[in-house]
Order: structure tokens, then sequence, then C-alpha cells
């Protein structure tokens, strides 16, 4: 059995993941390649709250039948993907047919549902973590086994192929990242703690974000090694030292950004509050589960047309590192 819970069902392979939201807890722009992508150094943390991909499989049709992917999509929203969300230019479809260039799925018919629970272009890796999620899923299917390290290795080298946040949203776990994102460096200990994600419903393009950057090359992150953090503290003392060198650009696009933070700041127990990616969804770092879900309901209370989400963020104790 993985850790994704798949399992044979007796009629059928039923494989579910959460693709996990991706948070950038801090993102600085260090400069700008000659093809126009940009360098970035960034700390990412993976909630326990996402999208939910389930695959189910079935016997040919009796039309004749024998292979092939479908897709379809529910949840909250479902429909910010648009009217051909299923279609094939989807990204979590566009993953599965490249992993089936490399290990052609047995005959049969599948098909993936996508509870979308995380708002669409809002900073969070969505799509990115749908991708991720499809790869693992679809390798499991074909192997009913989870990926080992050959495998990883391939399915990265897929990742990149796809978009620069997918090979992160892979792994789901807390990490350095560098790079246009493809450089990945996995953080040995990291402290348990919770998270809020608010999102004021604005939708925020990002090239346009990064078309207001004043300044692309900003000084790096401050250095930690690539050890981690022991504890909560720790982590806000050294996040301090950091910022989201996008906040400010995306906040003169979107002033309700502005007002996200300025709610979540004035609120008990919030240690830190920054926006993620190239925004509109702001999260707030507090110790306990409790007091995150103390604060949703009081986001909800002052501001229903907000959307707001509490989670706990797994601990990595150096032991494990």
């Amino acid at each position: 059995m993985s850790a994704s819970g798949a399992q044979n069902a007796g009629t059928g392979f039923r494989p579910a993941r959460l693709a996990r939201a991706k948070v950038n807890y801090a993102l600085h722009v260090t400069g700008r390649r000659a093809d126009g992508y940009h360098l970035l150094e960034s700390l990412v943390a993976f909630p326990e709250f996402g999208d939910r991909l389930t695959l189910s499989t079935g016997a040919p049709t009796a039309g004749g039948e024998t292979t092939g992917t479908g897709l379809t999509i529910g949840g909250r929203f479902a429909s910010e993907l648009g009217g051909d969300a299923g279609g094939g230019d989807n990204l979590v479809l566009r993953a599965l047919r490249a992993l089936d260039a490399r290990l052609p799925l047995p005959a049969g018919r599948c098909r993936l549902h996508l509870e979308k629970n995380l708002p669409v272009a809002s900073g969070i890796g969505g799509g990115s973590a749908d991708a991720a999620a499809a790869l693992l899923l679809g390798l499991e299917l074909r192997t009913g086994r989870p990926a080992d390290r050959h495998d990883l290795d391939m399915l990265a080298a897929l990742a990149l192929e796809l978009g620069a946040d997918v090979p992160m949203c892979l792994a789901s776990r807390p990490a350095l990242v560098s790079g246009i994102g493809e450089q990945i460096a996995p953080l040995a200990c990291f402290p348990a703690h919770a998270i809020v994600l608010v999102n004021p419903g604005v939708a925020v393009p990002t090239p346009a974000v990064f078309a207001r950057l004043a300044n692309r090359d900003n000084p790096p992150l401050p250095a930690i090694g690539y050890t981690g953090f022991a504890g909560f503290g720790d982590l806000i003392d050294w996040l301090g030292g950091t910022r989201n060198d996008l906040q400010e650009a995306a906040i003169s696009l979107v002033p309700e950004i502005g007002d996200v933070l300025a709610m979540l700041r004035r609120q008990d127990g919030v240690r830190l509050a920054r926006m993620s990616g190239s925004g509109a969804t702001c999260f707030a770092l507090l110790e306990s589960l409790a007091a995150a879900r103390a604060l949703v309901e009081e986001v909800g209370a002052r501001r229903p047309h907000w959307w707001a989400a509490a989670a706990p963020v797994e601990g990595i104790p150096l032991s494990d590192g």
C-alpha cells in the first residue's frame, strides 16, 4: 500500500492522492535568464490541504475502445477551470500523456476525477500539484507499487517538461528551491505548525505581476545550509530576514491582497503573514491548528466572500532527514 492510498479493490485499481498546496514562505527574485525566465530563491512548504485526485480503471468498452484516460472535475473551484477543463490541453491529462510515452498504460480504460478545492491561478501551485499527483497516480496504476528512486528520477524529468513548479510539487516536502524552480534541496529538519490560507477571490495574472517588478536582481535568501529549522521560533526568526519580492507588485494590481494581509497581521497568534507566489493567496503561520481554525472562522465572519482554509504543516524530525 502506498502513501497515496492506492489499493486493489476487487473490481479495479482505485488510487487517490492529495495534491497539496505549494506555499512560498519566502520568494526572492535574484535575476533573469536570457530566455526571459526569472531566477528565484524560495522556501516552499506543503500543508495537508489541497485538491484530490482519484483514478479508477475499467474493462475495455463494448465498442472496442481499450485504452485512454478521461477527466471529470468537481469541487468548489471546478467552474474556475473553464468549459474545456477536461479537454486535451489540461495539465493533468498532459502529465498522463507524457507518462504514457515512457510507460504505456495496459489495455483498459481509466478515469481521473479532480476535486478542485484550491482557487485557480492563486499563487499556491494548484495546477502544478495536480499534475505531479497525476504522475504519481499514473505510475502506481501502471506498476502496482509506489514509485521507487529510479521511478522518481524519471517522473522528475517529465515534471520539469510540464512546468517549473511541478518537480517541487512531486516531492511535496519543505525545501529550498532555486534556478527557475527546478533546483530542489529538501530540508532535513522542519518544525510542525499550522497555516491559514486566505484568498480574496480576485485572480492575479502572473505575467502582469512580473511586469511590474521594480528590481529583478534582488539579494538572495539568508544562508541556512540545507539542514533546516529545529523549532518554530527558528523558522519565524529566519523568515523575518526574508520577503516575497512579488508582493508589492501584486498589491499594486490587486489592492485586496493588502487588505488580507492587514487583517491577518492584526490577529492573535499570527507569527507571520505574507503573500504566496504571485498571489493573490496569502498565508498566516501559527503554532496550533486550533488557533488556525479559529482564525478561519474570524475571517469568514468578517469577509464571507473570501476563501479561507486552515491546515497542519507536518514536521520533519532531524533523524528523518
